[in-house]
């Protein structure tokens, strides 16, 4: 609550009220902490990203072309840690074989 409120007041009782709503819509777990609930989320950032690419390519009716449009934009860091992925996935898939 401390860490919200740094950027602007607001009511504890909103706070709640989203937290209650995203954990009976799956998007939080929440568990028992002393006396208050503990809430965290189903998945990582990274993986609701994602997910989200995920869907935007299955809306695609040319999935390789969506591919190549969003690595165009992508920056050289970006291009690297996608280089570094797909060596990874290669070599695992060579393993199961």
């Amino acid at each position: 609550m401390d860490d919200i409120n740094k950027t602007r007041p607001v009511a504890y009782t909103t706070v709640m009220t989203v937290t209650n709503i995203l954990y009976t819509k799956g998007w939080l777990l929440r568990g028992k902490h002393g006396r208050a609930w503990l809430y965290t989320p189903v998945r990582s950032r990274e993986a609701y990203a994602a997910a989200l690419m995920e869907d935007g390519l299955g809306e695609s009716k040319d999935r390789p072309a969506a591919l190549v449009a969003f690595v165009e934009n992508m920056d050289e860091e970006e291009i690297a840690a996608l280089r570094k992925a797909l060596r990874n996935v290669s070599r695992q898939a060579k393993e199961v074989q």
